[in-house]
């Protein structure tokens, strides 16, 4: 008990709530006095020895129940074949064959309101990268990312197929609909045992955050997982990546700037010295590609974006040509931006005309636009970039304009911060990925500068 109670004066301070030495020293009497048994005497004796502002009441509140428990777990609805008759459970069983084996496992895990084991949840934390978040306001982004990883809006349109399959099989109406409701409870159940899991596991990151936040931490930090204040250290942090990467890409492309021998060429050149002495040709090699870059900079993807413009901004110098592009519900141009001199202004100018918000994101009317006006960008010596997620809210991927887009440019490179596991649902990169040369991984600040300098390889 006494480390919890240590831990929520961590996550308190942490959160910006000032507890000194002595109210430390006072929680504990208080708790030595009043016991732990009655829950809310517990909670009271904290709440008035660790807090002296009523503002820090609200971050106590959140906090106290993460260490401590709420006093109750989430509730699941049942298991609806308690009440089915032998008839009605054959039915359910015909009726889920008709779905695919990974599927049909999460259906039935729904249907029997099976909680999430304690690994389960450790698991899927560490997939969507909750281990490295410690700010509370992502606890329910958190949660929302942990049901996409468990495929929830596939297995909830599924069940929906199924109720309608029950009904034309014959199933009752009034079964179905209890059959239904059970279900939903039993997802709302799953919901609030991961939320209560994201919950505790913030808390438990803020009480061992340490006090001065190390740079490398925040480069190895999920985009989704940082606040406000982190972001600004890492808009600053990517700039001394860019320098450095710049000056190691120029030295690689200065020792690179021979390519194979050219015997052709050599004899050609030796034949008027009559083969004595003999100067070696070497054929020419483009060492600076030409880039196109698509950046999605829609809500998901903004931050991510942001810091892959601020690279191309400043490695300008290693490329030959920069064709720049943005897009959420449709495409537009920001090549102009990239003319002047402040890589700041100019990102902060395309945002700005791009407002973040509630769009209905569609990469396919942005493939559209492209080849409408854009498509003469590529050519046999373009590098094509893809910044985004490839979540296209159930919308026309284009795959027939993408497709010609790879085939036309040398090579089709796609950063997307999530990994494959999590291309379900209305993503459609299990659709883009295989007309890509590659797909790389860039969830955090270090995979994104690493995959910008294997980019510029060239």
């Amino acid at each position: 008990m006494e480390s919890r109670i240590l831990q929520l004066i961590a996550a308190l301070r942490a959160s910006g709530v000032r507890v000194s030495l002595a109210e430390s020293a006072e929680a504990f009497s208080a708790v030595d006095l009043m016991g732990i048994q009655d829950r809310e005497q517990f909670r009271l004796s904290l709440r008035a020895t660790l807090i002296k502002d009523a503002k820090d009441i609200p971050t106590f509140e959140k906090l106290f129940p993460l260490f401590f428990g709420s006093g109750q777990p989430p509730e699941m609805g049942g298991n609806p074949m308690d009440d089915l008759s032998p008839e009605e459970i054959q039915m359910l069983a015909e009726a889920l064959k008709q779905f695919a084996e990974n599927l049909r496992q999460r259906m039935e895990r729904l249907i029997n309101g099976e909680q999430l084991s304690r690994a389960e949840l450790e698991a899927l934390g560490q997939l969507v990268g909750l281990n490295q978040a410690d700010n509370l306001n992502y606890q329910n982004w958190m949660t929302q990312r942990m049901m996409r990883a468990m495929a929830f809006p596939e297995v909830q349109k599924a069940m929906k197929e199924l109720m309608e399959q029950l009904a034309q099989m014959g199933m009752n109406r009034e079964r179905i609909e209890q059959i239904r409701n059970m279900i939903q409870q039993n997802v709302q159940g799953m919901q609030g045992q991961m939320e209560q899991f994201a919950g505790e596991r913030i808390a438990e990151n803020l009480s061992e955050k340490p006090r001065g936040e190390n740079i490398d931490n925040l480069m190895n930090r999920p985009f989704e997982a940082l606040s406000d204040s982190d972001k600004q250290l890492l808009q600053r942090e990517v700039k001394k990546l860019a320098a450095a990467l710049r000056t190691r890409i120029a030295l690689r492309q200065k020792r690179a700037k021979s390519g194979q021998m050219d015997a052709k060429a050599t004899i050609r050149a030796s034949l008027k010295f009559n083969g004595v002495p003999m100067e070696i040709k070497f054929r020419n090699r483009i060492h600076k590609p030409k880039i196109v870059v698509i950046c999605d900079v829609s809500t998901s993807m903004r931050f991510c974006s942001e810091l892959m413009l601020s690279f191309l901004f400043a490695l300008q110098g290693q490329v030959r040509k920069t064709h720049a592009f943005a897009f959420i519900d449709h495409l537009e141009s920001i090549s102009e931006d990239f003319s002047g001199s402040n890589a700041d202004e100019a990102i902060q100018s395309v945002l700005w005309r791009m407002p973040s918000g509630h769009y209905n994101t569609d990469f396919g009317y942005a493939l559209s636009n492209f080849n409408d006006d854009y498509m003469d960008t590529l050519n046999s010596g373009t590098t094509l970039i893809i910044v985004g997620d490839g979540r296209n809210n159930y919308n026309d991927p284009r795959l027939d304009i993408f497709s010609r887009m790879s085939r036309r440019s040398t090579r089709t490179i796609w950063l997307n911060p999530e990994p494959p596991v999590m291309w379900h649902g209305d993503s459609d990169m299990h659709k883009y990925a295989p007309l890509c040369s590659d797909v790389l991984k860039v969830g955090n600040l270090r995979e994104l500068a690493d995959a910008v300098d294997q980019l510029m390889v060239g």
